[in-house]
Formats: C-alpha cells, sequence, structure tokens
C-alpha cells in the first residue's frame, strides 16, 4: 500500500485551507501534520528555506510549497491519475473566471480575513489562543504554547494592518465583506460551486480566506450563519468530499460560457470594486521598484534576506479613502497564471474573455504586467530575466 501524502499545515491557517480542500474533494490520500512537528522544523524549514504552511510531502519524498503548486502537481504533473476530476475548465472563459476568484479569493479578501480575525479579541481570543497552540510542538507546554500564541498574534497583528485593516477603515471592511456576501448567497442559489455542479480552482482559491477566517472564527461564522447560509453551506461542502448538494439537482455540468449568470458577473463587478485599485496600485509600485533596480539578479528576489515576501509598500483609493497595502510579488505569479492561460486560448476565445471581463470592470487586469515576471524557485518568489517585450 502508497503511503499516504503529507500535509504541512493548521487548521488556523488560510492558505493550507487551499490545499486541504483539494486533497479532500479529490479523494487523495493524505495526513495533516503540524509545523511544529520535528520533521517539520527541521527538515522542511531548511528544504524549503523559509516558516511557510502550507508544504506537501509526497510519498517518494519530492517537498511541494504554496497551494496552486500543490494542486498543480496533481493536476497538470505527476499526480494526474489520483484526480477525480480537473478543477482547470477547458472552456477559455470560464478558466479565466475561475482565475480571477482564485486570486480574488487568497489575495483579495485578505483584508476581511484579518479584520475579522484579529480586531475583535472579546469574541475570538481564547478560541484563537487554543487554535495558535496547535502549531507548537506536539510536547509543548502550556507556557510554551502561550508564548507560541503571543508571537503569532504579535506578527499578524502587524500582517494585518498591513492588509489595510486598521481602525479607521474597519467600517468600510465590513461593509465591503457584507456585500460580497450578499453576491456569493445569490449566487449559490442555483449553483452548487462558482461555475457550476463542480468546484474548480476558483472555488479552491475562495475557499482559503473563507474557511479558515471567515467561517471558523467566531465573529464571522455567525455573520456567514445568519445572513449568508448558502455561503455557510458552499464552506461546508469545500470541507468534505462527499457531495453535500441537498438543495441541487444532481447534475455536475459546468455553467455555460456563452451564459454567464449575472450573478456571478456581479461577483466580478465586485472584484472591480473591491481589487482591482489595489493590485494596480501595487504593479505600479513594482515596476518603479524594479526600475529603480536594474542590476537585479535574476533568480533572486532582490531583497538581502531570500525569504522576504515583501517589497513595500502602495498608496490607492478604496471606497472613497486613501489606504497603504503591503505589496507582494506572490500576488503577481498568481496573476501571470491568467496571463498565461489567455494567451494560450485562440484569438477568438480571447475576445471572448475580454468582453467579459471588459463588461464586468475587470479589463485592466488582463493588462497587468511586471518588467520582469515572477518566477518561484525552490520554493521562493524570484524575479525572472530581463526581457525585450
Amino acid at each position: 500500500m502508497t503511503s499516504p501524502y503529507t500535509l504541512y499545515g493548521a487548521p488556523v491557517s488560510l492558505f493550507t485551507g487551499k490545499a486541504r480542500s483539494y486533497l479532500r474533494k479529490q479523494g487523495i490520500d493524505f495526513v495533516e501534520v503540524s509545523p511544529g512537528s520535528d520533521r517539520y522544523l527541521n527538515y522542511i524549514v531548511p528544504t524549503v528555506g523559509r516558516w511557510i504552511i502550507p508544504v506537501m510531502e509526497t510519498p517518494d519524498g519530492r517537498i511541494i510549497q504554496d497551494g496552486a503548486d500543490i494542486i498543480d502537481h496533481f493536476e497538470k504533473g505527476d499526480g494526474q491519475p489520483l484526480r477525480r476530476m480537473s478543477v482547470y475548465p477547458e472552456s477559455p472563459v470560464l478558466l479565466a473566471i475561475s482565475h480571477l476568484f482564485e486570486i480574488f479569493g487568497g489575495e483579495g479578501l485578505m483584508r476581511p480575513a484579518m479584520h475579522y480575525r484579529w480586531n475583535f479579541d472579546r469574541e475570538n481570543l481564547d478560541y484563537l489562543r487554543s487554535e495558535f497552540a496547535l502549531v507548537a510542538p506536539p510536547a509543548a507546554s502550556p507556557e510554551e504554547g502561550e508564548r507560541v500564541f503571543l508571537h503569532n498574534s504579535g506578527r499578524m497583528r502587524k500582517a494585518t494592518v498591513k492588509f489595510g485593516a486598521t481602525p479607521e477603515t474597519a467600517p468600510l471592511v465590513e461593509q465591503a465583506f457584507h456585500q460580497w456576501l450578499d453576491l456569493f448567497n445569490a449566487h449559490l442559489a442555483h449553483h452548487p460551486y462558482l461555475l457550476g455542479g463542480q468546484p474548480t480552482i476558483g472555488d479552491f482559491g475562495l475557499i482559503a480566506a473563507m474557511w479558515a477566517h471567515l467561517f471558523r472564527d467566531p465573529v464571522p461564522q455567525s455573520l456567514i450563519k445568519a445572513h449568508a447560509p448558502r455561503v455557510g453551506r458552499w464552506v461546508e461542502r469545500m470541507a468534505t468530499s462527499e457531495p453535500y448538494a441537498h438543495e441541487y439537482d444532481a447534475e455536475t455540468d459546468m455553467i455555460s460560457d456563452n451564459d454567464v449568470p449575472e450573478t456571478l458577473k456581479s461577483m466580478m463587478r465586485h472584484v472591480a470594486e473591491e481589487w482591482l485599485p489595489e493590485i494596480t496600485a501595487h504593479y505600479e509600485h513594482a515596476n518603479q521598484w524594479l526600475a529603480d533596480r536594474p542590476d537585479l539578479v535574476a533568480g533572486t528576489n532582490g531583497k538581502d534576506n531570500p525569504a522576504s515576501r515583501n517589497i513595500g509598500e502602495a498608496v490607492f483609493e478604496w471606497r472613497g479613502t486613501r489606504i497603504t497595502t503591503v505589496v507582494q510579488p506572490y500576488r503577481f505569479w498568481l496573476l501571470q497564471r491568467l496571463h498565461d492561460d489567455l494567451a494560450a486560448a485562440e484569438p477568438s476565445d480571447q475576445a471572448r474573455v475580454r468582453q467579459l471581463f471588459r463588461d464586468t470592470g475587470v479589463e485592466a487586469l488582463l493588462d497587468l504586467r511586471t518588467i520582469r515576471r515572477v518566477d518561484r524557485v525552490d520554493h521562493l518568489e524570484v524575479w525572472g530575466p530581463v526581457t525585450d517585450d
């Protein structure tokens, strides 16, 4: 019998949720191991080059870091025979939509995810203290577990501010999240998943924030259950290998790429309002940052710390106020996946994607580029070579 895959992650981790959901949906045999384990701390971290989750170790010892790379191991790599279905739609239109929500789920929902976790201590603190104890070494004492929590709490509270969730923006963050729930809940009235009868990479992107932070944490969970119950059932559906689709027909068909539902278009318009100004500002900052470093060596991140994920901060207008958020090249790498798949499509399909994205206000995302590509080499985000393009 083949040994199962090992997923190093934690229930409290946003990005682990993307990989875990995929493995469950595809019926892949795996065990989840705490990042406090000896194997993770003494082997995985030195191999990957930083403390980060999720990481998957294959039965033959291969190490794969990042939810998208873990998924692609099975979708496009050696693990193909193990999957039940492809999560990348064949239709270029549906594939582009799916990539859009993969990015928005993991990155565009970061602000409400961090706000609802770290800005409600009265309701959340005891729960979070218990959850973060799970990333401590298994034999840790209560005092050691508390130190782990305080370390992570301090680090994540700083990150919350860097993602734009501050006391000043709190009402806007909550307003935006309420709108998102209303739109998603309306769409799920007729479709069990984002694009119809099966989950796609868009669902797995969305589940990242929607599972760990926005459904398991006390404050947003009560909000979802009270005001967006279909979203809650979608989260539960994404967390199990069972169909869990009582309110829908048993069909597994995808929506038609010639008749994209208005509910889905409304969700795309929300992405335009909620995230397009931010990611546009990030590209502008990154391109200036790169222009200021013409001698940056390809295959590096241009920082003194090879594991650093940030290249500064960008200022932009969001919902009528100016805010500042941290710029991370990982986001550009994710968006390149949309760009690359669209470039591989037939010209007629590219035009259809553009028209849909234009109609929903997100066309500008298709044209955002950094002057050097972002690559992932040895589990780290690095800058590619200078090109003549």
